[in-house]
């Protein structure tokens, strides 16, 4: 029997990574492990548990103020062991996260096939996003076999001379978890609180966006807040300190917008469901929010996820407060402009990523 480990550590990771692990723990031909590095400590175990997902293996590497040194430095140090003692044929390891390089790189160096989900997404600017940029490029090239999301993914990894007899088109494994964690009937105090009004889910806490970016962000979402009553503005505040400040200084006053703490996935995705329209920075909340028909948009000044761009639901705005402020104002405005995005087309797959994923892992 042919055993396979999925390593992942953040809460993005762990909501694409556990329909996966669940699919191929349910194949009678493959000894599935889950080695989790902690690099989430909080936030990754509510996802844990929302998927009933118990780790084989808990690297534990998160401490206060953790730089990218510490993590990277950590999971190599505490994953060799892991590695060496489980011998697996084959190990999977998701996107871009500083877990996902440091665990392929530990493998590289054991010489343990590294399969890559979510493969070949580019921005082509090594800056931005820092570090998942560098850190999907540096996985790609240790990868023995890729699982690419989209076509366009495909022919980024073609470009970059990896062989086609080793990349597959798969769908994204995002959707895959929206099919599980969204419910009917579902009900909650926040949507109670924002009914009759236009709910906009704000996401906001990417490295590169620390900083000045982010206080014009938030101060283009008071804008929108104040001038338009009929709206609602829930965001799920990121348990970064910094980002914490910026969001109780830029809005915590603001009549129109809800701070809360990070949302379960079950909860968030049903909030997408249910919402108007996204602001986001995020990657992964691209994804679900085109499955799901919400216009987005990214405020962010690349995005390796130009699929949505083109199909027509993302619209990206950069991080200048008076971009975001116009675009938001415009679909909440211009219900032409909004039906347009809303109709686009998902170009991100049908939920059956995982399925596919785990058939191709049985037969190489």
């Amino acid at each position: 029997m042919k055993k396979v480990m999925l390593v992942f550590g953040t809460r993005p990771e762990a909501i694409k990574m556990c329909p996966l692990a669940r699919e191929l723990g349910a194949r009678k031909g493959l000894e599935t492990l889950v080695c989790v590095t902690g690099q989430h400590r909080f936030m990754l175990d509510r996802v844990l548990s929302a998927f009933g997902i118990m780790p084989d293996f808990d690297l534990d590497i998160m401490k206060e103020g953790q730089s990218l040194f510490d993590i990277t430095g950590e999971i190599l140090a505490r994953i060799k062991p892991v590695l060496e003692g489980a011998r697996p044929d084959a190990v999977l390891v998701h996107g871009d996260t500083s877990t996902a390089h440091a665990a392929a790189l530990a493998c590289f160096y054991l010489k343990i096939p590294v399969c890559h989900v979510e493969a070949g997404l580019r921005s082509y600017n090594i800056e931005s996003p820092f570090p998942e940029e560098f850190n999907r490029r540096a996985v790609s090239l240790i990868s023995a076999y890729d699982f690419a999301p989209t076509a366009e993914a495909k022919e980024n990894l073609l470009r970059e001379g990896k062989a086609e007899s080793r990349i597959y088109v798969t769908g994204n494994t995002a959707i895959d978890a929206l099919k599980t964690t969204i419910k009917q009937g579902y009900a909650h105090a926040e949507l109670e609180r924002a009914k009759g009004k236009k709910l906009i889910i704000l996401t906001a806490h990417r490295r590169e966006n620390l900083g000045a970016p982010l206080h014009g962000i938030l101060r283009a979402v008071r804008l929108i807040a104040e001038e338009h009553a009929g709206v609602q503005v829930l965001y799920p505040v990121h348990m970064n300190p910094e980002v914490m400040r910026a969001a109780r200084e830029e809005l915590g006053s603001c009549r129109g917008v809800r701070l809360t703490e990070p949302l379960d996935v079950p909860d968030f995705h049903n909030f997408l469901a249910r919402c108007h329209m996204v602001l986001t920075d995020s990657g992964g909340i691209q994804e679900e929010a085109a499955y799901l028909g919400k216009p987005v948009l990214v405020m962010r000044d690349t995005t390796e996820r130009p699929e949505g761009l083109k199909a027509g639901g993302l619209m990206l705005v950069g991080t200048e407060q008076e971009s975001i402020y116009k675009s938001a104002k415009l679909l909440l405005e211009n219900k032409n402009v909004y039906e347009k995005m809303a109709r686009a087309e998902n170009p991100y797959g049908d939920g059956s990523a995982s399925e596919k994923i785990a058939d191709i892992l049985e037969k190489i």
